[in-house]
């Protein structure tokens, strides 16, 4: 099977492009929100300078005599304010009036100071859309004296010119400032976090292709923040990872090693118990005496052989279920263990009739078997076994009077080849059982263990709740 290949992104495709893109993006759309009430802003001051303006051009005629000027100098004044027409009136006076001659209808009236922020924004957005020279009637109090009231007749095309080089300023300014905005951050950016990621996309990818490679580990950085704190955690999970698959792998050629050993010592063995067995059949008190410690310790040496065979080239178990009885199951586990009738042992089945159970039968005896043995072995007269059930779990406890287990073994209780609490013993038994039960997705578990006895317990799961577990 190939194994696919990964490359990272580029520049343009990569992270920082996608950064740069959005910084762009956030950018203009918090100017979208500053243009519109400065665009209604520049409106209202453009249109009070026009009030100013027409203010100071009509105060002409308090000085000109019966308050009239002369047609060339109304045409002047009206042209230097941008306006069709102006007038004035003050509370207790009368009424101002610069006109042109020919005014044409007016198309819209604005009166400033009843305009709020809203009605500003509206107005503006109004008159940047707005097609054709419209003629527009604005009155308000003037900036020169609050209690005089300006009128202004102007048409609003200079209005809408002077709005769009406006929004033409803003938006060069919006785009200078985001384009700055943006290199600044994704310089930031690209310093602070892409070309870490990158250095540790990298040394991910380096470390799949080949984990034992030392130069593929990440060197990590001294920084406290949530990049650094991800560089020293990878480069922890990279140290473990590489020693445990270097363990794995001396493990597998020692295993290799050890079952070519084992598969040529026992066939030694077996021609070593066929000369003993010829050995126990002469009529010599000295050999009667030796031969059965001789024979036992074949036999023990051919189990310990037949044990690091099955666990080396054994493999993963998959149940094959089946509906049984469970006390029968024990009995039967009890007469291997009984067979050998010098040992003075009791095997006490108190699991009740009638109890079905569906599991594979046969690796539910190899588990209680190893139980039983690893119990009579250790020391223990009688085992016992029990078991409780629920809506979800089936519970068998074994119980034995046997010394207990030392500490040693209960550091590593399920490791092959180290749990073993006996002298001569290789720890195979709790091991595999422990794979059995998980393979009923069971836990197996030593519930206690002292001086009166040990108990292990088995937890097996129902089989039908195990199938709606499964479904979920």
């Amino acid at each position: 099977m190939k194994t696919k290949r990964y490359k990272l992104p580029s520049l343009l495709r990569g992270l920082s492009a996608r950064l740069l893109i959005l910084t762009i993006f956030f950018v203009m759309l918090s100017e979208v929100f500053i243009y519109a009430p400065s665009i209604g802003r520049f409106r209202l001051t453009y249109l009070q300078e026009k009030l100013s303006a027409a203010h100071l051009a009509i105060l002409t005629l308090e000085a000109a005599p019966d308050f009239m000027v002369g047609p060339d100098l109304q045409r002047e004044l009206l042209s230097h304010v941008g306006a069709r027409s102006i007038a004035l009136s003050k509370p207790g006076a009368g009424k101002l009036m610069l006109m042109d001659s020919q005014l044409p209808p007016i198309d819209d009236s604005y009166d400033l100071s009843s305009q709020g922020f809203f009605m500003l924004i509206r107005d503006a957005f109004m008159v940047l859309t707005s097609e054709g020279d419209r003629l527009i009637r604005v009155m308000g109090s003037s900036p020169k004296d609050r209690d005089a009231i300006v009128e202004v007749v102007m048409h609003q095309t200079p209005l809408r010119e002077a709005m769009l080089g406006f929004s033409q300023r803003i938006l060069a300014l919006s785009l200078i400032i985001s384009l700055i905005t943006a290199a600044l951050v994704y310089l930031s950016l690209q310093l602070l976090m892409v070309m870490p990621m990158r250095r540790i996309t990298e040394s991910m990818i380096a470390f799949r292709r080949d984990p034992e490679d030392g130069h593929s580990l990440i060197r990590a950085s001294d920084r406290s923040d949530e990049v650094g704190l991800a560089q020293r955690e990878l480069a922890r999970m990279q140290e473990v990872l590489r020693d445990t698959l270097t363990q794995k792998t001396r493990l597998a050629a020692l295993g290799t090693a050890v079952s070519k050993i084992t598969h040529d010592l026992r066939n030694i063995l077996a021609t070593a118990r066929l000369v003993s067995d010829r050995l126990a059949d002469i009529d010599d008190p000295a050999v009667k005496r030796v031969a059965p410690t001789l024979l036992s310790a074949i036999d023990r040496a051919v189990n310990l052989c037949l044990q690091t065979l099955d666990y080396t080239t054994e493999k993963p178990p998959r149940p094959q279920f089946e509906d049984f009885p469970l006390r029968g199951l024990i009995d039967e586990v009890g007469q291997g263990l009984l067979a050998d009738e010098t040992q003075h042992r009791i095997w006490n089945n108190e699991v009740p009739e009638g109890l079905e159970l569906e599991a594979d039968r046969e690796q539910l005896y190899r588990v209680l078997h190893n139980l039983g043995n690893n119990a009579f072995e250790a020391g223990a007269g009688v085992v016992t076994v029990r078991c409780e059930s629920s809506d979800r779990r089936l519970s068998i406890d074994v119980v034995d009077d046997g010394p207990g287990l030392p500490p040693r073994a209960l550091e590593n209780i399920f490791k092959p080849f180290e749990s073993s609490a006996r002298r001569g013993g290789v720890g195979l038994g709790l091991c595999i059982a422990n794979d059995l039960v998980r393979a009923h997705g069971g836990r197996l578990a030593l519930a206690s263990t002292g001086a009166e006895g040990s108990r292990f317990r088995i937890e097996i799961p129902l089989r039908e709740v195990q199938r709606k577990e499964n479904a979920a």
